[in-house]
């Protein structure tokens, strides 16, 4: 039986989740080639410096980038459906959180086997430790999604039961404890707490470890945002309610960032998550219910049918490599003979639509092995029990969130290899493989 997650084109679906789903992963490639440009000073020197630097367009612009909530959002909504697939297949909980830890842990395993590789190979050559650091931080800061959505996935099913119990209790709940995270990271993590600032990414320690019980509770969130979608809470209001909630959402992201101690550049409250983003998943499922007609209707025409049927079963595969793909294209550019743009130039603004192709085709070409990792693997006779796969679950998001706080290095990458490969061994199961449907 195929997974309920994966796009088909069948009248049972709405694949109007699926163009969703394929749009935000494009986005964010499209979003991390534009984030950091990489040129030369007058001396030959590198320049690494960010594409949209000064650029008065950028922080309004990153309200409609950002939409890893929306993406979280769907996320709760496949859950909601495959949990309830599950169920009437006789699954267990626990083999419903195995399926999904497949689907994030066989994928991530070439990746960091590759930088492992890398890493190791870069240091015995002896690039320095400065240009290293370049080039790892970007391909390890999209790692933290792994950790994130792996943790909420793995709480689907409690949260599930919670909602069906409370609904808008469940939700309302979330977003207090979010906000209370907030006020103790601002307050007590920064103002109060002088801890080094140990990590590359420029947050302070102390900044990124108050703020990292929000991992959890703003994506739980937003996948509990995805169960209301499921159900058709959204749905149910009328056209002009539904336009009132995207507006009152917006209202209250302006008053939350002028207020608050919140970035108004909404990127940056990603890691750790705040607050704002809670409220941008709010606005983003009210605004996909006021486009699901349109989208449905483009879903109908073989054009879209065709993209979502190619980039779907390979989404996993193009956010784990599209960095390191950005990174060899941008490398061949600066390295080679024919120069390189300046960064935020006319001329580096023309290549990025021909750069987004060529990262798209790098990786088109790694999916053509990568790609059936993302299908998880068959039942065994005696699948894992409950603790098994949650030690799996610890082992395979503690190197994503330790990459997150501390930087990509040999180390970690080589401790994540470890910690996912013991991951996908405990969780298999024993015997052979399961016949049953």
């Amino acid at each position: 039986m195929s997974d309920p997650d994966r796009p088909r084109p069948n009248a049972d679906r709405d694949l109007s989740i699926d163009l969703v789903r394929v749009g935000c992963v494009l986005l964010v490639v499209f979003v991390h080639l534009v984030l950091v440009g990489v040129g030369r000073n007058p001396d030959g020197s590198l320049l690494i410096t960010s594409g949209v630097e000064n650029a008065r367009w950028a922080t309004p612009a990153s309200w409609a980038a950002e939409i890893m909530p929306l993406f979280f959002v769907i996320g709760g909504f496949t859950a909601r459906i495959g949990y309830r697939s599950s169920q009437a297949r006789g699954e267990t909980s626990s083999g419903f959180i195995r399926k999904r830890l497949d689907r994030l842990a066989r994928p991530a395993l070439p990746l960091y086997l590759f930088l492992s590789v890398g890493l190791l190979t870069a240091t015995a050559l002896g690039v320095p430790p400065k240009l290293l650091d370049a080039v790892a931080t970007p391909v390890g800061s999209v790692l933290w999604f792994l950790g994130a959505y792996m943790t909420v996935q793995a709480l689907a099913p409690i949260m599930i039961r919670w909602h069906e119990r409370s609904p808008y209790g469940s939700a309302a709940t979330l977003i207090v404890a979010a906000l209370a995270v907030d006020i103790i990271r601002l307050v007590v993590g920064i103002r109060w707490l002088d801890l080094p600032r140990i990590d590359k990414s420029g947050y302070g320690f102390g900044e990124q470890f108050f703020g990292l019980p929000n991992m959890v509770l703003v994506w739980l969130f937003c996948q509990q945002i995805g169960f209301l979608l499921h159900d058709g809470a959204f749905e149910r209001l009328s056209r002009l309610r539904q336009v009132g909630v995207a507006i009152g959402g917006v209202a209250a992201l302006l008053a939350l960032t002028y207020f608050g101690s919140y970035s108004w550049f909404m990127l940056t409250n990603q890691w750790p998550p705040t607050t704002p983003l809670a409220i941008l998943a709010v606005i983003q499922a009210a605004a996909y219910t006021l486009l699901r007609p349109t989208l449905q209707a483009v879903m109908r025409t073989r054009p879209a049918q065709g993209m979502v049927m190619f980039f779907g079963p390979r989404l996993m595969t193009i956010y784990l490599w599209h960095v390191s793909a950005i990174c060899a294209l941008t490398a061949l550019i600066v390295f080679g003979p024919w120069g390189a743009p300046t960064p935020g130039g006319a001329i580096w603004w023309w290549t990025r639509p021909l750069m987004l192709v060529g990262v798209l085709g790098i990786v088109w070409a790694i999916s053509l092995g990568a790609s059936r990792l993302e299908l998880p693997r068959p039942a065994r006779t005696h699948p894992a029990g409950p603790v098994r796969v949650s030690t799996a679950v610890v082992l395979f998001v503690l190197p994503s969130v330790a990459i997150s706080l501390y930087g990509l290095d040999l180390w970690l990458a080589c401790f994540a290899v470890a910690a996912t490969w013991l991951a996908l061994v405990i969780s298999r199961g024993r015997g052979p493989v399961s016949t049953a449907l």
